[in-house]
């Protein structure tokens, strides 16, 4: 497919909105949502398909250049499929051209875990988006471990990263930018040798 019919990539933060969300650990994919239209020189708008929308081109400037566009949903997160399935349709992505960020329980704090497709291990914006539209879209798994003693699972990814994990959290955040990046201009078995870990 040539460049000039591909689609753009659609690359989707997922999260909670509103600002006593903004720091939970629930929230990271949006904290890379964030980066990565700092990163492109875009401001978010909002979107009829209830999101968030920054529009422009990521990798380095000629033939290795893709169309993205970054979307935070503004659906809580158990609704996320909504806004995503409006936003492929809206701007005609396959669905192998999607990529979800979100936070992934059964990897340690800030190892990043790149794939195509799979379950949705729990995680109801996975879940959501499943249901709307398949399996088969592309995932950054941002690990955040898991809640320690017996801290309930909902509890843990609802609560702000610790104050010892907000010390690297910039660091992790920035690579799981990097890590989008290597997908979306150089593809996933790249991207995965270098950001898998």
């Amino acid at each position: 497919m040539s460049e000039g019919t591909a689609g753009p990539w659609l690359v989707v933060g997922l999260g909670n909105p509103g600002p006593e969300y903004a720091g939970n650990r629930h929230n990271v994919g949006f904290m890379v949502a964030d980066l990565l239209a700092e990163r492109m020189g875009g401001r978010f708008k909002a979107h009829k398909a209830r999101a968030q929308v920054v529009e422009g081109r990521i990798g380095p400037p000629g033939p290795m250049s893709r169309r993205v566009v970054v979307a935070k949903p503004s659906s809580y997160m158990n609704l996320s499929g909504g806004p995503v399935t409006a936003l492929r349709d809206f701007y005609k992505v396959p669905v192998e051209q999607i990529v979800a960020i979100h936070d992934e329980l059964d990897i340690d704090y800030g190892a990043l875990r790149l794939k195509l497709g799979g379950g949705d291990n729990g995680h109801n914006g996975l879940k959501s988006m499943t249901k709307s539209m398949g399996a088969e879209y592309h995932r950054v798994r941002f690990g955040i471990g898991r809640p320690p003693g017996r801290m309930q699972v909902a509890d843990f990814v609802l609560k702000d990263f610790s104050s010892a994990e907000r010390k690297e959290l910039d660091y992790f955040v920035d690579r799981a930018a990097d890590a989008v990046e290597a997908l979306v201009t150089e593809g996933l078995e790249r991207a995965q040798s270098a950001y898998n870990s």
